[in-house]
């Protein structure tokens, strides 16, 4: 993003989050090759002073795409009114339609309520999970899940496991050893190491990777952003030969001590799937679930259909793949996906 106004918009727009910076940006384009673009009502010069922002996926693979935005959780339209964001969404439908797809992630716009002539429709459905972290760390504590979280934490802490943190590169290759074999189980490729190079090398003190130890074996680790007053859980991986010590909830809980002792008000736990099963059950532990949802234009549920029975013949290759293999498939695949 080169225009010097879209990242003073962001600094100042109540609704950005670190998926909107000019540095996640530019980890989608080091990586994936992704170009930026933002749609506004502004004029060319003065301030600018809405936004909606995507990235172009040019595949020939999946097609010709705008995703707002690629490998992110969500992606709120920069908008203070309705009458702004409609503008914006009609423009869209009107001028782009020799793209394949439209695609917008908002957090609390409601597209079907932003006025006449839109016609995105949903087409996935998430659960999104904040912490409050305004209560005091005790507080805090005392309203996580007693048998499921509380226990855990305090299990970890008489195993008397270490914990490292920090952006090194052996944290990074312990964190992705671990990242490989997570995916690995759930019968999915890995994202590519350089996605999180890249993620260190543009964030940099806005990113920590945790890794729990046992005996000087990497267990569990986790990996946290941050922008202005809110943390972000985005990655977490783990070795089930040692769930029994807890690590990754003690892990979890030692980032939201040390965000909310750095000035953080909000932990953001990221997105999961309505069928998210385990995950969505372990995230429902720490806060309540909200809706999110992913809309599209054109919509076409037949496609969407094709492409879920795809996913499930795919698991099922993958499940016979060893993790080498999935790791090549992963450098491959990952930039059609979006």
């Amino acid at each position: 993003m080169q225009d010097q106004r879209w990242a003073e918009l962001v600094q100042r727009h109540p609704k950005a989050s670190i998926f909107h910076t000019v540095e996640w940006l530019q980890v989608l384009r080091l990586t994936y090759g992704y170009e930026p673009v933002a749609f506004t009502t502004s004029p060319p010069t003065g301030d600018l002073k809405n936004g909606l922002l995507f990235c172009w996926i040019n595949s020939w693979l999946t097609g010709r795409r705008l995703v707002s935005l690629p490998f992110s959780d969500h992606c709120e339209p920069l908008c203070d009114s309705s009458v702004e964001l409609n503008l914006l969404l009609r423009y869209l439908q009107g001028t782009l339609k020799q793209t394949k797809r439209l695609e917008v992630r908002p957090v609390d716009w409601d597209l079907s309520k932003v006025g006449e002539g839109i016609e995105f429709r949903p087409a996935a459905a998430y659960h999104l999970h904040k912490l409050d972290l305004r209560p005091d760390l005790h507080e805090l504590f005392l309203c996580l899940d007693k048998d499921s979280i509380q226990r855990r934490i305090n299990r970890a802490e008489r195993a008397g496991l270490d914990e490292k943190c920090g952006r090194s590169d052996d944290l990074l290759k312990d964190f992705y050893e671990l990242f490989v074999m997570t995916r690995a189980r759930h019968r999915v490729p890995p994202i590519p190491f350089a996605w999180f190079r890249n993620l260190i090398c543009c964030l940099d003190e806005e990113l920590e990777i945790r890794v729990a130890y046992g005996d000087g074996i990497p267990i569990a680790a986790i990996l946290t952003l941050r922008f202005r007053d809110v943390a972000y859980y985005k990655y977490g991986c783990s070795d089930t030969r040692f769930n029994k010590f807890g690590a990754t909830p003690w892990l979890l809980w030692k980032a939201i001590a040390a965000a909310k002792l750095k000035g953080a008000n909000e932990f953001d736990l990221g997105r999961t799937h309505e069928d998210g099963g385990g995950l969505l059950a372990f995230k429902n532990h720490w806060a309540q679930p909200r809706p999110l949802v992913y809309w599209q234009f054109p919509f076409s549920s037949s496609r969407d259909s094709a492409g879920n029975w795809k996913m499930k013949l795919a698991k099922q290759a993958f499940s016979y793949m060893p993790k080498s293999l999935l790791t090549l498939i992963g450098n491959s695949v990952y930039r059609h996906i979006g």
